[in-house]
């Protein structure tokens, strides 16, 4: 009985603390009388828009480091492969050594100012110490250059081109220069060339920016001037200057694996749309119509090539189709973000054509050993591709710029200012930096070192070997 009475009391008391926590529960719906329904629904509204921001900047962000990645892999594995099969087999590992090597150097070269030159705030010919060692230069975004992405994403993508720019020359002067002199050419090159190219093109009130306070407003979505014109007009002077290979052009200089260069070359187009769509700085619309022009270029410039020298010779070769494809890469390159894709196969035809002529003819007629046709496909298409973005940019696909079709017939104007001062800073600055070097260190390697190969001569070591074990 008395068991019964203390769970009866329990039960009862259990009963009256549900009741009394009820009763202190506003009843359902209190809160939003209370409140205006406006300040709840402005509340969800920034809330949405806060996530929707956060979304953006995650998606533009995997983007970006994914085209970091790409661009990198054009240099390494792709152009070290694309180069390295079109050389003699003895200096296959010194090619591609070349291009390994300049993704390391010209890494701790950018951290240390190569970013801070570029991008920093400077005067219109050149960027400031503001980022030296990468100071301030943070997990934020840059409003300046994009407001979606941190900073040191843009750094490192920006870096990716900063490496792939010197290496293209290293086809010009293939087979004969030193390593070391390669070393110390290619970081003051880098100093005196690229870095000042890239600010006045790209960087903060830049003398060629069209975006932050250019004096005259170059299109250059991607690097024509900046990346394509300087490598490849200073490939012309290296050869040039360093002079022809032994035998140049008497004996045969056949490359020894076209397939070697033709996985290379495959490789190069795969990434170009890091190298394009990614100077969209984000993952919208205007990546895709860089990523759309990029290959419908590309691929036009195939056929261009491909052809033209069919009718001439008969045979469509492989190699002319894998060159063919990085000229019509080149060539759409500083027009990728402002053309449509009608405009980007008239572009991608005519570099085709006009580069096949520039290998075929006309460095025949002049007799300059550019070994691997740096200037020829980089030098000439990247100076094609920058005027006809003067022609053919659409305010359609990008509101930054117009070109002569449209009516601003000064576009045009603008487009061949940057050429020519690309075109004078390589020629200038190259020239300075190849007599210095000659004159310290040396530039070119001994006659028998050349014919023993860079391989042996320079690294002690052999690409192939045809020994069969015992």
């Amino acid at each position: 009985m008395r068991k019964s009475l203390i769970l009866w009391l329990l039960m009862v008391f259990f009963a009256m603390a549900v009741v009394r926590s009820a009763l202190a529960q506003p009843p359902a719906g209190a809160e939003s009388k209370s409140a205006p329904s406006s300040d709840s629904q402005e509340s969800r509204l920034v809330r949405l828009e806060q996530q929707a921001a956060e979304a953006k900047s995650s998606a533009d962000n995997a983007w970006m480091l994914t085209s970091s990645a790409l661009v990198l892999m054009m240099t390494g594995p792709g152009l070290a492969l694309f180069y390295g099969g079109l050389v003699r087999k003895k200096s296959v590992l010194g090619t591609m050594m070349q291009s390994f090597a300049l993704m390391a150097l010209v890494t701790v070269l950018w951290a240390v100012v190569g970013y801070s030159l570029c991008f920093g705030r400077g005067n219109s010919l050149i960027g400031g110490f503001e980022n030296v060692l990468l100071h301030n230069v943070t997990t934020q975004p840059d409003a300046d250059y994009s407001a979606t992405i941190p900073e040191q994403t843009f750094m490192v993508y920006q870096l990716m081109f900063a490496i792939i720019t010197p290496a293209l020359i290293t086809g010009a002067f293939a087979e004969r220069m030193k390593f070391s002199a390669m070393v110390l050419f290619m970081t003051m090159w880098s100093i005196l060339v690229y870095f000042p190219m890239a600010h006045m093109v790209w960087g903060k009130g830049g003398l060629l920016n069209a975006t932050l306070g250019g004096r005259f407003p170059t299109l250059d979505f991607a690097g024509g001037t900046v990346v394509h014109i300087t490598s490849g007009v200073s490939a012309l002077v290296c050869a040039l200057y360093l002079g022809k290979r032994l035998g140049y052009p008497h004996t045969p200089m056949p490359p020894h694996s076209v397939v070697l260069s033709f996985v290379g070359a495959s490789l190069l187009w795969v990434g170009w749309f890091g190298f394009n769509a990614g100077s969209a700085l984000g993952s919208g619309s205007l990546a895709t119509s860089a990523f759309v022009a990029t290959h419908f270029g590309a691929a036009a410039a195939v056929v261009g090539w491909t052809a033209t020298e069919w009718l001439r010779g008969g045979k469509p070769s492989v190699l002319g189709a894998i060159s063919g494809a990085v000229a019509g890469l080149v060539a759409i390159t500083p027009a990728s973000g402002f053309v449509t894709p009608m405009s980007a196969l008239i572009i991608g035809l005519v570099a085709g054509v006009f580069c096949y002529l520039m290998v075929a003819k006309v460095k025949a007629r002049f007799g300059y050993d550019d070994s691997l046709d740096a200037f020829g496909v980089h030098g000439a298409g990247g100076t094609i591709g920058a005027l006809l973005t003067g022609i053919f940019a659409a305010k359609s696909v990008n509101s930054l710029g117009s070109g002569w079709l449209e009516g601003n017939v000064g576009q045009l104007g603008d487009q061949a200012i940057g050429v020519l001062i690309a075109w004078g800073l390589a020629i200038v600055g190259t020239l300075i930096i190849l007599f210095i070097v000659d004159k310290t260190i040396g530039l070119r390697v001994s006659e028998e070192q050349e014919t023993q190969g860079l391989d042996l001569s320079q690294h002690g070591e052999e690409g192939y070997s045809w020994e069969v074990p015992a």
